[in-house]
């Protein structure tokens, strides 16, 4: 009858089946992570902010307020400046954006010469590492006198920070291929452009997503750090301005600004990942 608890007899005696919410007990405990994972690091950054406005870190470091603003100077400025900073923060971010792509197109192919040409692909590894190895300080100099003091020189700049990342990675992931996969596709009888595309190139795709994650911080710094030898627009350029004629909030709100970027660049590229390798093991779980 309705409302009833269904029975199951057990032996002569009936008893009533009790359902667990189990599923609820562990969506709940999901939810509660999640709380977890977001709370704490944003009231460690709460109390961190909230320390530098008390100039506890001036204390501990001996320093005066001229010489590290307090966070309320530091957004005072932003606000003042909000339109020269997200002017120079767009042109930070186009560079950016068109070498750190352009890195990482060049260092894919790389990978996938070194991978076809074994003997010659590891010898532009190297190649590639050594450059990368350069100091950006003696590469700006380099690319302003090839390329110009436009956009162009940052560009190549940032491009060549970024190549190396790209390279290693795809490499690593192209030729770290599980073996009985191998098998697999050769008992198939596949062509090795069949091989090489549905199973080296799609077994690089967690290395190369991971390599665009290193390269999105590397292509602010590349950017920022070429706009300050050479530019007349970006943040870079604006914070070795401001430190010059000692503006110090207006050049904490630069870097402020390049951190919220640098931030925002990292999660599209995260949730690319996510939406390209939902078949991965590592998606899954």
């Amino acid at each position: 009858m309705a409302g009833k608890p269904a029975e199951k007899e057990v032996g002569w005696v009936s008893q009533p089946i009790v359902s667990i919410p189990s599923v609820t007990k562990k969506s709940q405990q999901g939810k509660f992570r999640h709380m977890q994972k977001v709370a704490l690091p944003l009231g460690a950054g709460i109390l961190f902010i909230l320390l530098w406005q008390l100039q506890a870190f001036h204390t501990i470091l001996g320093l005066r307020t001229y010489q590290l603003p307090l966070p309320s100077s530091i957004v005072e400025a932003t606000f003042e400046n909000i339109d020269i900073l997200i002017s120079y923060m767009g042109y930070t971010l186009s560079e950016a954006v068109l070498g750190m792509f352009l890195g990482s197109f060049l260092g894919f192919v790389l990978a996938l010469i070194a991978t076809a040409f074994p003997k010659w692909g590891k010898g532009g590894l190297l190649v590639v590492v050594a450059l990368n190895a350069v100091p950006i300080v003696a590469l700006a100099p380099i690319m302003n006198l090839w390329f110009g003091d436009g956009i162009g020189s940052r560009v190549a700049i940032v491009t060549v920070v970024t190549m190396a990342a790209m390279a290693i990675n795809a490499h690593k992931g192209i030729t770290n291929v599980n073996p009985l996969a191998l098998d697999l596709m050769h008992s198939y009888a596949a062509k090795k452009f069949d091989v090489f595309r549905y199973l080296r190139v799609a077994n690089s795709l967690p290395y190369v997503f991971t390599a665009l994650k290193i390269n999105t911080t590397a292509s602010m710094i590349g950017a920022i750090v070429g706009e300050f030898f050479f530019s007349s627009k970006g943040l870079g350029y604006l914070v070795s301005n401001s430190v010059k004629v000692a503006k110090m909030p207006l050049g904490w709100a630069c870097i402020v600004m390049a951190a919220i970027v640098g931030i925002l660049f990292y999660l599209i590229i995260e949730g690319l990942e996510k939406i390209f390798l939902k078949w991965h093991s590592s998606e899954r779980t």
